[in-house]
């Protein structure tokens, strides 16, 4: 297939994949003042758009999607939720260590909006990963290899966080390496979407409405833990939240290149 033809087609499928995200965010909010039908939404948006994806794959690539297999759905997402929520307990507590973060008070008078937040945060990774791991990576991967899909998907993943109310290129180009890098990876490695569906989740979901910080700029609304986040910047994040720290930033990056050293001890690149 010429070059000119497959970007095409990419960007049809990238489209697409946005248009389905768009709007099923757009169904999510359009009903916040109703506690239960956002919680609906986050419930049942997942599934129509893993379902979406499925066909769309079958339709216009004339094939099976081999990376959604039910029969690793919990296992994959469940691993994946683990390393999401491990990363930024290990984030916070270095911050606790280096006396940036502070504790106020634990709990909260309103608990399904948490629960909303963590199903709408995975409608997010859901989305998301559909978008830049199901059919970015993975097309660039199939016809110029692991690399190039990890180094494109990356940058395009942080810059499409440039886009946001305090966003800076520091903080794009944070969550370029330290969740670019790692999820592109973790897809890689496991064969799945559900590994990095699972610590998109996670990621989102623990910052936010866990630790009470900003998720890339935007207030995630009520967390578990009330705080106080002192100091520079580039230590804390600032306004953007915990993804523009150095800490996370130097955290991601470890835990990405173990997943790309185990993705070439594979020779699956």
């Amino acid at each position: 297939m010429p070059v000119w033809k497959w970007a095409l087609l990419l960007a049809l499928s990238l489209a697409l994949a946005m248009l389905m995200y768009t709007i099923f965010q757009v169904l999510y909010f359009a009903f916040t003042e109703d506690q239960w039908i956002p919680l609906l939404v986050g419930l049942v948006a997942p599934v129509c758009m893993i379902g979406l994806y499925a066909l769309f794959v079958r339709w216009f690539e004339k094939h099976w999607a081999q990376d959604i297999p039910l029969r690793r759905l919990a296992q994959d997402t469940a691993k994946g939720f683990g390393i999401g929520l491990g990363f930024f307990v290990i984030v916070v507590l270095v911050m606790m260590l280096l006396g940036l973060y502070h504790i106020d008070s634990i709990g909260t008078d309103k608990p399904l909006d948490v629960l909303s937040a963590f199903f709408m945060f995975l409608l997010v990774g859901t989305g998301e990963e559909i978008m830049f791991r199901g059919v970015l990576f993975r097309w660039i991967d199939e016809k110029w290899g692991f690399m190039a899909a990890l180094i494109v998907s990356s940058l395009l993943f942080g810059f499409m966080h440039y886009f946001g109310p305090v966003a800076t290129l520091w903080s794009s180009l944070a969550i370029a390496v330290e969740a670019g890098l790692l999820l592109g990876a973790a897809y890689k490695y496991a064969g799945t979407l559900w590994l990095p569906i699972g610590i998109h989740w996670a990621w989102n979901f623990t910052q936010g409405n866990v630790f009470g910080f900003e998720v890339s700029g935007n207030d995630a609304g009520v967390s578990l833990l009330k705080a106080s986040v002192s100091g520079s910047d580039w230590l804390t994040g600032g306004a953007f939240g915990a993804e523009a720290s150095v800490i996370t930033v130097m955290i991601g990056f470890i835990l990405s290149a173990w997943f790309i050293w185990k993705v070439i001890q594979r020779k699956a690149w």
